[in-house]
């Protein structure tokens, strides 16, 4: 081998072209930014060349008069707060029995053969079936729609924890058996750390159905919130106020999904989307 063939093996190959700073800003910003305005403009031109009838596809400046209507009134902050109240106690006592339960369940194969044929048979039930129970058991009110969010919620969090607890390399737990990690201290120094990141995805599945559950339930069983406020402009014959109540619906769904998402940076979950 010659020295030029010694010179060649000795070059660093090129790297491979990376994108600017100032680009990656604009594919994250700018794209969907164009995209929102493309969705808007196709919006006001099947609106202006009335291709539905007006009261059927309210132009955007009629739903941005019911926003200054519906928050100078202080109906909308209202029910923000009782679908955000409501969504946030379901979610929270369905993640509080359903993510032990599926720990649990995980570990114990004679649970899981027991239990999971019940828990399959109750997730695949639509959370709307419950309705007619829940008024008749809880009334209307606040307790009606957060059973509701339960029922949605509970199951398939327990059926992502038991499976995301499956998939745990079996070398963890001969190291935790050299360790002597037994019982309380097994779960929470390598169970439940191998399962955290599959259990805030399956929190951020769950919470995007509790969304869509809340809107039904407070249809029928409330008497206020965002899902009561869609129901209240549709029998009004408001659809501009209800377009409303839809924005804001995807908006705080949109925004609360982010910040469940953070979770996955911190670092004691970040190395679970690395390995």
């Amino acid at each position: 081998m010659g020295p030029e063939t010694n010179k060649r093996q000795g070059m660093s190959m090129p790297a491979g072209p990376t994108a600017k700073p100032g680009k990656v800003r604009i594919r994250r910003f700018g794209l969907p930014v164009m995209v929102l305005l493309c969705v808007l403009l196709t919006w006001w031109l099947v609106s202006f060349f009335h291709l539905f009838p007006a009261y059927a596809m309210p132009s955007p400046g009629a739903v941005l008069n019911s926003f200054k209507e519906e928050i100078s009134a202080g109906r909308l902050v209202n029910d923000i707060i009782a679908s955000l109240w409501r969504v946030a106690i379901g979610f929270v006592v369905s993640a509080c029995l359903g993510i032990p339960l599926g720990l649990w369940l995980g570990q114990h194969a004679a649970g899981r053969q027991a239990f999971v044929p019940m828990l399959n048979f109750f997730r695949f039930l639509s959370p709307l079936a419950w309705i007619p129970f829940a008024i008749l058991w809880f009334h209307i009110g606040d307790k009606p729609a957060i059973f509701l969010i339960f029922m949605a919620t509970f199951f398939p969090l327990v059926l992502a924890t038991m499976s995301a607890v499956a998939t745990i390399p079996k070398i963890y737990f001969r190291v935790a058996r050299d360790y002597n990690y037994k019982g309380i201290e097994l779960l929470t120094k390598v169970t439940f750390p191998a399962v955290l990141p599959q259990v805030i995805t399956a929190l951020r599945v769950s919470y995007g159905i509790a969304w869509v559950v809340i809107v039904a339930a407070e249809m029928v069983g409330c008497q206020d919130g965002l899902g009561y406020g869609i129901w209240e402009a549709r029998n009004g014959l408001r659809l501009d106020s209800a377009v409303c109540y839809m924005i804001t619906i995807g908006v705080l769904g949109m925004g609360i999904d982010r910040l469940l998402a953070q979770l996955t940076k911190l670092p004691d979950v970040r190395w679970g989307y690395e390995r």
